[in-house]
């Protein structure tokens, strides 16, 4: 039987990396604080990498280092150096982009894998023979390409092969945008990109505004296919993504994937998947290229609205099994009578209207209004930390 398709999540610090990997990521990929193209998150330190490693490990998951810049000749120096403490802290495989850094790490360490990032916009089979050849054992497919292409890659090379599954989307070629740099002097291929393709631009009058920001990429309904094409990897964006975000998109894709390998994906639960997918975030989202040429219904040209998620109410810290309490801090309003759903890193989702709550010192209250503030409900289940309250999904 052939290996079952990897899910690979993003991870902007140690909690989102441990909360990914419990909602069911088989791989995190993360950034240090340098050389990363996500110079924005907060990343991680050599400690905390080796922490990671240690913590994905003992799950039996792994952990991937972005390296994946395009190095100029003052970042070069110290990365030698820093790709020898990475391996140490046990860093299974290096995201990459440039040919120097391929052939440093196969010639030094070829114990750890190098996958070639989405950042060299890799299209065809050739280019793929090429870098096989130079020792690279998996590539991140450019987000450009269509279902038959990937198709056509895939039958024609032995290669691992990674594919972007879920979130943002660069107007211009896997990221290789001047914009930034032009205007606002950060570098977007350096880790500084400023999300200029999302500006709203002046055309005439003050009132004519002009912007070309892609929607977000959600290819859930051709999981199956990717299944079945033989694809090594689904990977998501969102190093920056919000704990809940992360738990809740990585949790959708978990269920759609063993549901397919196990044969019990109906279309009842996939609809309701997809509904949860469609709520997390606040941008609209669209399948791309996958499955048509890129046309005016995959960007925002005018009336771009991104209205702030409120479904996301408590996250728990813990669980009384003995009284069956959840104790929870509070993220966004909600009061006695309101139809919930709390979802659990297992997979499990437990439904129901909120007839009575307290605070922290079991007083009762009617209305979680204050974020932060401690709540407890009682819920019989089986119940973890990290598990998420939201508002019902319909």
């Amino acid at each position: 039987m052939k290996k079952k398709i990897e899910l690979l999540s993003p991870a902007g610090d140690l909690e989102r990396l441990k909360v990914t990997l419990l909602y069911g990521a088989d791989a995190v990929y993360i950034g240090g604080r340098d050389y990363s193209l996500r110079a924005n998150a907060t990343n991680f330190s050599l400690v905390e990498i080796k922490e990671a490693c240690t913590f994905a490990h003992s799950l039996n998951k792994k952990v991937y280092l972005t390296l994946n810049i395009v190095f100029h000749n003052e970042n070069i120096e110290g990365v030698f150096d820093y790709i020898n403490d990475v391996v140490s802290c046990g860093i299974d495989a290096f995201i990459v982009s440039d040919p120097f850094i391929i052939s440093y790490i196969k010639e030094h360490f070829p114990q750890v894998e190098v996958h070639l990032s989405t950042q060299n916009s890799t299209s065809n089979i050739e280019a793929i023979k090429y870098f096989k050849k130079e020792g690279v054992d998996r590539v991140v497919l450019a987000r450009e390409l269509s279902l038959d292409e990937i198709k056509e890659i895939i039958d024609n090379v032995d290669m691992d092969i990674e594919v972007f599954i879920h979130g943002a989307m660069c107007t211009f070629y896997s990221g290789r945008c001047a914009l930034s740099n032009y205007l606002t002097n950060r570098d977007s291929n350096r880790g500084g990109c400023s999300q200029v393709c999302r500006f709203a631009f002046k055309i005439g009058d003050e009132d004519n505004l002009f912007t070309m920001a892609t929607k977000d990429l959600n290819v859930a309904k051709y999981i199956p296919k990717l299944i079945d094409m033989n694809v090594t990897s689904l990977k998501i964006e969102g190093r920056m993504r919000s704990l809940y975000y992360l738990a809740t998109v990585i949790g959708c894709y978990r269920k759609i994937i063993d549901d397919y390998y196990s044969d019990k994906l109906s279309s009842n639960e996939f609809i309701y998947q997809e509904k949860v997918l469609s709520k997390v975030a606040n941008r609209e989202t669209s399948t791309h290229y996958l499955d048509h040429e890129a046309d005016e219904s995959d960007q925002y040209y005018t009336g771009r609205q991104e209205i702030s998620n409120q479904d996301f109410l408590g996250l728990v810290t813990s669980y009384d099994k003995e009284k069956k309490v959840v104790t929870l801090v509070e993220r966004n309003y909600f009061q006695v009578g309101d139809e919930v759903e709390l979802f659990t890193p297992k997979g499990d989702v437990y439904s129901f209207i909120v007839d009575k709550m307290y605070n922290e010192n079991m007083e009762e209250i009617e209305v979680a209004r204050h974020p932060e503030e401690v709540i407890k409900l009682y819920l019989d289940g089986d119940i973890s930390p990290y598990s998420m309250l939201r508002k019902k999904v319909v």
